[in-house]
Parts: structure tokens; C-alpha cells; sequence
């Protein structure tokens, strides 16, 4: 995976961290792992599902940096998963996502420096891309705090870098738990017959974040090359025999999502699975900084005006494989 020995994951008791967790604990190398979070029945719940000796378990919230501090005591490695998520809740309670997501990001960089940990890596979404809602618009802020630490980490050996990635399949509030508890009723609701997501599964999301541990040199946004579904598909994997009214799409919603967008793609870079986005650098020239992550990365520059969106990706998911990767990551009982 990487030198990592002791390892602190920011939300580890979420759907992520869980299987972030379970992924550490099969690296003998790995001598600590905290988890730290705010809810003590989760982490009570993980405790009774975790028993490796190795685990460590930290009540704290990213908007208190002393917190931080004293949880950071010896770790070299972070994964910054915690993050308040909902796109509605979001656009009713703007400050408190504020807090978390922008001065949380700010809190654990500063914690970071202050405690000679080496490597960080924080989670992003596809919402960060060209942000048209509050959600989308603190993560992209928390993407640009961490890519800009690295200006600041003088002689240390920290670096920070950012995975960005779409819909989580199966993860707690996404589209198809959604559909399969609705399903019972008869109905799925259907937010509008256009839309499409990126997919990516919980294992999948793990593999981004270690090949980011081990390959990123500082200042990177890994972006995975992964395949889209449409929301209408989902509907027909799940519940074919359901109604499924068309009830308009919630605040702040899009009808595509983007990950990479055409002015993102001045500073992107590709390789065989991944497009990264690298810093435009102060006082070096972007072309000088693109061939350097090129080189590191064996990538090449994408073309002018190119825009990774779910709408136009060349990759797509059939119902078909909608319901087995449903079965084999969602719910094993599932049948049709």
C-alpha cells in the first residue's frame, strides 16, 4: 500500500471508512489505525464488528483542532473521509456544512503540520466539479486547501493530495438503498428522466485512495476513469413492475454530474485509469509542472477542451449489470 504505520481516517465510521478499515487491517505493516468521528453508537457498533487490537477509537469532531491535535500524536499517514454530505440539507443549513467541510478541512491541514505526518489524502466529489450548490461548492473548497498546503510545508516531508469520485454504489443515502427500500411500496421516484451519475463501488473508492497513498508526490486530484449510469436504469434494475412518477429534481441538484470539466483540462493529465488534475504552481510555468506529474506518473496531457461528464462518458452500465453489482456489493438477497 504505502510506509504507512499509523494511520488516522476522519470519518471512519462511514460507509467508506468501514471498508477503508477492513482494507488497512489485511497490511501487517500497519501497527495503528485511529478512527475518529463524532457519534459514539457507530463507533460502539464498529467496535462489536472490529476487534483487531490494532484499532483505536477517537469521539471528535473536525471543527475542534485541539482535538485534532492530540489525535494526530504519532500518526504518519491520514485519510480524510468526514464530511457532511446531503446536497438538500446542505442548501437549508449552509454554515454548519461550512464548518465542517471548509474550517474541518482547514483544522486537520494545520493539525497535520504541526504533528510530522507525511501523508494525506482527503475524499472529494464529482459535486466539486463547476459547483452549482452549497455542498459541492465547500467541497471544492476543501479540494483547493488541500492542494494548497502543500505551499506551505516548507521542509517537511507531508504531502497532500485529493481522490475525486462519483456516486458511492450502496453507500447510506444514496440513490439505490433509496430504491430498494422504496421498492417495497410500489413506487420509485423518479427525479427526472434525463439524469445520469458516475458509479463507482465502495472497493473500488478504497483502491483510488491507496494507489494515492503510495503514487502521489503532493498537490494531485486523482480522478477515476469508471463508467455512468442512467437514473431510469437504475429504476428498472431495482423495480420493473413499479410506477415511476417523474417528481422534478431537489435543490440543487444537476441533471449531469462532471468530474473533470474543459477548463480543469489545461492542467489534466491521463493515464490508463485515472485522469489527474495537477496544481498550477506559483512562479513555475504550467507546462514545466504538467511534465514533471507527467514523467512521475508516466501520463500524458489530455486535449484541449476535454470534459469528463456522466452525461457524454463513453462507458455505461446496462441493467443488467446494475443488478449484479447490486447483488454482489448492495444487498446479496437481491432478486428481480
Amino acid at each position: 500500500m504505502s510506509s504507512a504505520r499509523s494511520i488516522l481516517v476522519t470519518g471512519g465510521t462511514g460507509s467508506f471508512g468501514q471498508k477503508c478499515i477492513a482494507t488497512l487491517l489485511t497490511d501487517p505493516e500497519v501497527k495503528r489505525i485511529v478512527i475518529y468521528s463524532r457519534d459514539e453508537l457507530k463507533q460502539f457498533e464498529m467496535g462489536q464488528k472490529f476487534t483487531d487490537p490494532r484499532l483505536r477509537y477517537f469521539i471528535g469532531d473536525v471543527r475542534d483542532k485541539d482535538r485534532l491535535q492530540r489525535a494526530l500524536e504519532g500518526v504518519d499517514t491520514v485519510i480524510h473521509a468526514a464530511a457532511l454530505k446531503q446536497v438538500p440539507a446542505a442548501e437549508y443549513n449552509p454554515m454548519e456544512f461550512i464548518k465542517t467541510n471548509v474550517l474541518g478541512a482547514e483544522n486537520l491541514i494545520e493539525a497535520c503540520l504541526d504533528n510530522d505526518v507525511q501523508n494525506v489524502v482527503a475524499l472529494s466529489t464529482d459535486k466539486a466539479a463547476a459547483p452549482i450548490n452549497l455542498y459541492g461548492a465547500t467541497k471544492l473548497c476543501s479540494d483547493k486547501l488541500f492542494i494548497a498546503a502543500n505551499n506551505v510545508r516548507g521542509d517537511r516531508k507531508i504531502k497532500f493530495s485529493v481522490v475525486r469520485y462519483g456516486n458511492v454504489m450502496g453507500s447510506r443515502g444514496s440513490v439505490i438503498p433509496f430504491f430498494l427500500d422504496k421498492r417495497k411500496t410500489g413506487v420509485l421516484p423518479i427525479t427526472d428522466p434525463e439524469m445520469t451519475r458516475f458509479n463507482i463501488t465502495l472497493e473500488e473508492g478504497v483502491e483510488l485512495v491507496m494507489h494515492a497513498l503510495k503514487h502521489a508526490i503532493g498537490g494531485e486530484i486523482f480522478v477515476p476513469k469508471i463508467p455512468s449510469y442512467r437514473i431510469t436504469d437504475v429504476a428498472e434494475a431495482i423495480g420493473p413492475e413499479c410506477e415511476k412518477p417523474v417528481v422534478g429534481i431537489r435543490p440543487g441538484e444537476k441533471i449531469h454530474e462532471e468530474m473533470v470539466t474543459s477548463t480543469d483540462a489545461l492542467q489534466t493529465i491521463s493515464t490508463d485509469k485515472h485522469y489527474i488534475i495537477v496544481p498550477n504552481k506559483h512562479r513555475q510555468p504550467l507546462e514545466v509542472t504538467i511534465k514533471a506529474f507527467c514523467d512521475h506518473h508516466g501520463a500524458t496531457p489530455v486535449s484541449s477542451g476535454l470534459a469528463y461528464n456522466s452525461g457524454t462518458n463513453t462507458e455505461w452500465m446496462t441493467v443488467e449489470e446494475i443488478r449484479k453489482l447490486i447483488q454482489s456489493h448492495v444487498d446479496p438477497t437481491f432478486t428481480v
